[in-house]
């Protein structure tokens, strides 16, 4: 079989990736995941998002030269298989009889059983010079003139199904195709309208984006939708920049050699991974640890409740990760910290949070419920009674540290003291 190789340089993630064209197919050889050096909380966001796929997604955040992309490409080869429906365009999960395209959904009217087959999670690229067409679907002319009849050509959207959907640079990406991205990552449905056709697919989608700060920011409404965020850095010790360059060396001069190196690193981890998802379901969440995360998102003013939601499915993960049937209190912490480091908080008007005051909001929140205080947040006083003998309601002072003193009805008062007579 004819073949040619394309050596491309990374020089910003100091990789080099090797291309084989076979046939007209392209093929990319990455760097194992285990084998990247530095990154950890990086490497478990992506691999939560992995055993739990509606966790929602990671935005990662970082200078140029950092491992981002080479991190995301990496994570291809540990993904799990996912049920099809056989010859679906879109990709359907034959096991949810109500999310499948209309397709689907006329062959069951008609009384006819799907065929099933497993498949491989894949990671599919979105590129800024995306076309809307491209992204949504269009039309397939070429059906239309030969078969003469409406025929859909499925889109970026309908690839990622079920997948991991990445985009490189997402601050940079077209306003009009982070509508189209948002309208599908809110209802995990594509509604496509082209001459005269309307149809619906699922678009059930990991969405991972990376970007520089440096080049521009993103749009809040597509910040809200990644449930996740990790900051990559570039603080390397000197050891680490010796074993990156070696193992990047390595990689250069023999690909194939060196990820036989690491193949039993990455079944490990696939096997760990296999595992996670197996148990998934078993790890339960105490009430007592849900109460405790309601308290610190309510106390850190966080928007929405979103953030309560994510935190609660990424510490059942971690659990399971773990191999621990009960979520603890050290899950709840590395939970909170990848899903609120990016949140806007009391309305847009607050920064997020430090990690400081994540874990101080959290420890505290969990101490109080332990002692079965059934305070709405851990910063609420008591009231205490007036002069006339009647009590009052006190307001929370918001953000630990904050404020030392709180609120009467949200104005600052203090007792005059009495002259005496």
């Amino acid at each position: 079989m004819e073949w040619t190789s394309l050596f491309i340089t990374r020089t910003s993630n100091l990789l080099r990736i090797q291309v084989e064209i076979h046939l007209g197919e392209l093929k990319r050889t990455t760097m194992p995941f285990t084998a990247l050096v530095g990154l950890d909380k990086l490497k478990l966001a992506l691999v939560l998002n992995g055993i739990n796929p509606q966790i929602g997604g990671v935005l990662i955040s970082g200078p140029k030269g950092t491992g981002k992309t080479t991190v995301v490409r990496a994570l291809a080869d540990l993904l799990p298989d996912v049920e099809i429906v056989e010859e679906c365009r879109f990709g359907c999960n034959p096991k949810t009889v109500d999310f499948l395209c209309n397709e689907c959904s006329a062959k069951i009217a008609k009384g006819e059983k799907l065929k099933a087959k497993k498949r491989k999670m894949r990671v599919v690229n979105l590129p800024l010079s995306t076309t809307e067409d491209r992204l949504i679907g269009s039309v397939d002319i070429e059906r239309v003139l030969k078969d003469g009849i409406q025929a859909l050509r499925p889109g970026i959207l309908a690839e990622a199904h079920q997948n991991v959907l990445y985009v490189d640079e997402v601050n940079l990406l077209p306003d009009h195709l982070v509508d189209d991205l948002l309208d599908a990552a809110a209802t995990k449905i594509n509604s496509i309208e082209r001459e005269g056709i309307s149809i619906s697919h699922p678009s059930d989608f990991v969405l991972i984006g990376t970007m520089n700060p440096e080049e521009g920011e993103l749009r809040p409404q597509l910040l809200d939708r990644f449930a996740l965020h990790v900051a990559a850095g570039t603080r390397h010790t000197i050891e680490d920049r010796m074993e990156l360059v070696r193992r990047n060396l390595g990689f250069e001069d023999n690909p194939d050699e060196f990820r036989e190196q690491w193949d039993d690193n990455q079944q490990a981890l696939r096997e760990q991974i296999t595992h996670a998802k197996d148990i998934l379901n078993e790890v339960t969440l105490p009430e007592i640890n849900l109460r405790a995360i309601a308290i610190a998102c309510d106390a850190l003013e966080v928007d929405g409740v979103r953030p309560d939601i994510v935190i609660s499915k990424t510490a059942i993960t971690h659990a399971a990760l773990e191999n621990r049937n009960e979520v603890s209190l050290e899950d709840m912490k590395l939970a909170s910290q990848l899903t609120l480091s990016h949140r806007t908080r009391r309305g847009g008007l607050l920064e997020p949070p430090s990690s400081d005051d994540i874990d101080r909001a959290l420890t505290r929140a969990y101490e109080v419920t332990k002692k079965k205080d059934r305070r709405k947040s851990p910063t609420e006083v008591p009231a205490e009674p007036d002069e006339s003998g009647d009590r009052e309601t006190r307001k929370s002072g918001g953000r630990f540290g904050r404020q030392k003193s709180f609120a009467k009805f949200g104005r600052q008062e203090g007792k005059k003291k009495k002259l005496k007579e």
